[in-house]
C-alpha cells in the first residue's frame, strides 16, 4: 500500500457536505472497530455512551486565526490576502493575489487599511500602517478562509471553530473535533473520561494534494506542535484507552513518544508521516472525518484501522449516504 492510487476511489460530489449542521452533535457516526474490521451506524450522541471510564480522550485545541480580506492597489486594482497568522504586531504572513502583480514594496490597502506587500514567492509579508483598530476592522471585513471544496458562503465563522480551540494560528480547522458540544465534554468528564489538549496549528498546505504516485518520496510539510506537561502526565496515569480527536492530534501524539504509552511534553516541528507499517505507540483510538481520495489523512487512518478495513468502511459510508470531509458526518477507529 506504499502507491497514491492504493487511496483511491470514487467520491461523488454530492456527498461533500457544503454546509455544517445546525446542531454540532448531530452528525451522524461510523464506529469501526479494530478489533473486528466490523462496522456500526451510530450517532454522535452517543460518544459519551461509547468511550468507558478510564479512556483518555485528546483534543487539538488550536484557533483558526487565518483571514481573507479584500481590497485594491493604489492603481485601483483588485487584490486580495490570505493573513495566515501574525508574526508582529500589524506584520501577517500572508498569501497574496494577484501575486505576479504585487512585487516586493507594492502599496495595497486591505478593509480600508493601508499596508505593505514585502517579499517574493508564495509567502509574503503583509505590513499595515499603524491603526489603533486593526484587529477589529480586519474582523469586521475579512471572511473565514474555507477549504477549496466548500462552495458555500459560512455566515458564522464560529461553525468553523471547535468548542474548545483556544490557541491562535491555524489556517485550517482540525475538523474532527467541530462535532463535540460542551456538554459532550462535561458528559464525558462525569462518565470518568479525561479530556486532555495538545497544539498543532494546521497550515495551508493541508489542503495540497499528494503529488508523488510512490509515497515514499513524498515529503510531509512540518507544522509546529505542542505537547503540555499536563497532558504527558494525564496519559502517564490513564488506565483506559487513548482516544485522539482527529489526525492532527495522533501525528503531534505520535510525534511526542519516546516508547509505548509513553510520551514527553514538549514543543517541535512534526513532519511525521504515518501510513500502513508505522507502528503506534500512544494512540489506541482516533475520532476523524471523511477524507478525500489519494491524501496523506487517509493513508493514515489505513494504518491505524487496516486498508481492507478502511476500503469496505468507505464503501459502506457512501452506500450510506455519509457526509463526507471538514462538516460532515464522523468515524470513530476503536
Amino acid at each position: 500500500m506504499n502507491q497514491l492510487s492504493d487511496y483511491d476511489f470514487e467520491l461523488p460530489d454530492d456527498r461533500i457536505a457544503q454546509v455544517p449542521l445546525a446542531d454540532r452533535a448531530a452528525s451522524r457516526l461510523l464506529w469501526l472497530h479494530r478489533e473486528s474490521g466490523l462496522t456500526e451506524h451510530r450517532s454522535f450522541r452517543e460518544v459519551p455512551q461509547i468511550l468507558r471510564p478510564g479512556d483518555l480522550l485528546v483534543v487539538n485545541d488550536t484557533r483558526v486565526s487565518a483571514v481573507r480580506v479584500k481590497g485594491h492597489k493604489a492603481t485601483g486594482g483588485a487584490v486580495e490576502a490570505l493573513l495566515l497568522h501574525e508574526v508582529a504586531h500589524g506584520t501577517y504572513e500572508a498569501m497574496v493575489k494577484p501575486g505576479r502583480r504585487l512585487p516586493d514594496g507594492t502599496r495595497i490597502e486591505l478593509a480600508g487599511m493601508a499596508a505593505t506587500v514585502e517579499g517574493r514567492g508564495g509567502i509574503r509579508i503583509v505590513r499595515f500602517d499603524p491603526s489603533p483598530d486593526l484587529k477589529v476592522r480586519l474582523a469586521e471585513a475579512g471572511e473565514t478562509p474555507l477549504p477549496p471544496y466548500i462552495h458555500e458562503r459560512l455566515p458564522d465563522a464560529e461553525r468553523y471553530q471547535t468548542s474548545y480551540a483556544r490557541e491562535e494560528g491555524s489556517a485550517a480547522a482540525p475538523t474532527a473535533g467541530l462535532h463535540f458540544t460542551a456538554e459532550i465534554i462535561e458528559d464525558l468528564r462525569a462518565r470518568g473520561i479525561e479530556v486532555a489538549r495538545v497544539t498543532l496549528h494546521v497550515g495551508i498546505d493541508t489542503f495540497k494534494p499528494l503529488q508523488t504516485e510512490n509515497l515514499d518520496e513524498h515529503q510531509m510539510h512540518g507544522e509546529v506542535c505542542e505537547v503540555p506537561t499536563a497532558t504527558a502526565e494525564a496519559l502517564s496515569r490513564c488506565t483506559g484507552r487513548i482516544v485522539a480527536v482527529g489526525t492532527t492530534t495522533v501525528r503531534t501524539l505520535e510525534s511526542f513518544a519516546t516508547g509505548p504509552r509513553k510520551i514527553r511534553p514538549g514543543r517541535m516541528r512534526s513532519s511525521l508521516f504515518i501510513r500502513p507499517g508505522f507502528e503506534f505507540q500512544i494512540v489506541d483510538g482516533m475520532f476523524t472525518n471523511f477524507h478525500l481520495p489519494r491524501t496523506t489523512m487517509l493513508a493514515m487512518i489505513s494504518a491505524l484501522a487496516g486498508y481492507d478495513e478502511v476500503r469496505r468502511a468507505y464503501a459502506a459510508a457512501i452506500e450510506e449516504r455519509y457526509r463526507f470531509l471538514s462538516f460532515g458526518d464522523s468515524m470513530l477507529i476503536l
